[in-house]
């Protein structure tokens, strides 16, 4: 596959070496030592692998730069012109009970901003990547959003809530509330950055969930915005240290889902 960025490529070459330790583990899954990480969520010796082998990519290439990381946190905190965002494995409880949903999600940010991602379903050997002005490509092929032009009509996404949330009531009845206004059954696949990756190349018409990191999204963000995609954040406020609520649509539903999704906070409050 050809590439023509030099922090894609980066991107890429450490998605490939840490895919193939991460496909035998996948298939040896119930062997695998896992430590608690919290309520609900799971830290597997293959996520520390993964990511370690990331990490060791990137720095290989610009010793200096920023990483920001699900498991070990923060890297070279001084730098904040360039950071790369990384979640090794994002879907880990689908991972570890053997549910092929999940990928490996890489961001690169300069002066805050994301300039490029990438998401890899290793599994499906899925590819999707973007860069700023240059278009969002799934393997080979440049992708776009969808063109439904109705939210009735939509087929949407959405995750969570964790068992440790102290918003389950508030998520449960936007889902229901959200349901009633759309015919087909909303989705809910266990790994947001697949999601907006489904957005961007037209699977799914929307995708809204709230309490997401900021590894979670960072490049699925990009990456929708150059498939001609909308994102949105119900709090406005970007900052990687806080849980974030996104919405990330084709565009022509965005206004009618952010309004309802608004609307139901305003009745339920």
């Amino acid at each position: 596959m050809r590439i023509n960025s030099p922090k894609l490529n980066i991107m890429y070459k450490a998605c490939m070496k840490a895919s193939k330790s991460l496909i035998r583990d996948f298939g040896e899954v119930e062997n695998l030592q896992v430590s608690s990480k919290g309520p609900g969520d799971f830290v597997s010796s293959a996520d520390t692998r993964t990511e370690k082998i990331i990490i060791e990519e990137i720095l290989k290439a610009h010793p200096d730069h920023g990483i920001l990381s699900e498991e070990v946190g923060k890297i070279n905190q001084k730098n904040k012109t360039n950071r790369w965002i990384i979640d090794p494995i994002d879907g880990t409880s689908n991972f570890l009970n053997a549910i092929p949903q999940f990928a490996i999600s890489i961001g690169y940010e300069e002066e805050g901003r994301i300039k490029s991602g990438l998401i890899y379903d290793p599994i499906k050997n899925e590819l999707f990547f973007a860069e700023v002005g240059n278009g969002a490509f799934l393997n080979n092929s440049r992708i776009r959003v969808s063109k439904k032009k109705n939210l009735k009509n939509s087929l949407l996404g959405t995750g969570g809530p964790k068992s440790s949330s102290k918003i389950k009531n508030e998520i449960f009845h936007e889902f229901v509330e959200i349901s009633k206004n759309v015919e087909t059954p909303i989705r809910k696949y266990g790994s947001s950055s697949l999601d907006m990756a489904s957005v961007a190349c037209g699977r799914f018409d929307g995708f809204w969930q709230r309490e997401l990191s900021y590894w979670d999204i960072a490049a699925g963000t990009i990456i929708v915005k150059e498939a001609g995609g909308f994102v949105d954040f119900f709090d406005k406020k970007v900052d990687e240290s806080k849980k974030r609520n996104l919405v990330a649509t084709n565009s022509l539903i965005h206004k009618e889902l952010l309004d309802l999704i608004n609307k139901k906070n305003i009745e339920k409050n």
